[in-house]
């Protein structure tokens, strides 16, 4: 049985250094055997789906904010194998006003999550578009997960 962090490297992928925060905040909090975390963005994509980005950039963009949680993840409770559940996942997307691909979009971070984690990667999800987001990232996502003790 493979390791989250074994999956991650059979699909090629691999996490990113940690990206600091950009204010009075961390990145997440932990209370009893759930994990909060602040929203990750991207530094890969910037501007708005619907006229900078394609949905298939924006998917893109949700799966490197996927890999951004998932080190933040890590750094906190050592090795992915400890997460239990996934729980829910809040999509922002920067759009247009007229674009209506959200979930397109968020099927990046939620396919990311389904091949490293199966039916733990189970989750609820809301995907949002907002007018704008912090330093014009395309995405920012927040996840609230289950850890084993």
């Amino acid at each position: 049985m493979s390791t989250p962090e074994e999956k991650l490297m059979e699909l090629g992928l691999t996490l990113p250094p940690i990206r600091p925060t950009w204010g009075s905040y961390v990145s997440c909090v932990r209370t009893g055997n759930l994990l909060f975390t602040a929203g990750q963005g991207v530094d890969e994509y910037h501007g708005k789906l619907g006229r900078d980005l394609t949905t298939e950039e924006g998917y893109l963009a949700a799966q490197q904010s996927m890999l951004n949680l998932l080190r933040v993840v890590k750094d906190e409770i050592g090795e992915l194998s400890k997460v239990k559940q996934f729980v829910k996942i809040l999509g922002m997307v920067n759009c247009t006003e007229d674009f209506t691909e959200h979930p397109a979009v968020m099927n990046g971070a939620s396919d990311l999550i389904g091949k490293v984690f199966g039916d733990k990667g189970k989750h609820g999800r809301s995907a949002v578009g907002m007018a704008q987001l912090p330093n014009n990232t395309a995405i920012e996502i927040e996840i609230i997960i289950e850890i084993e003790d």
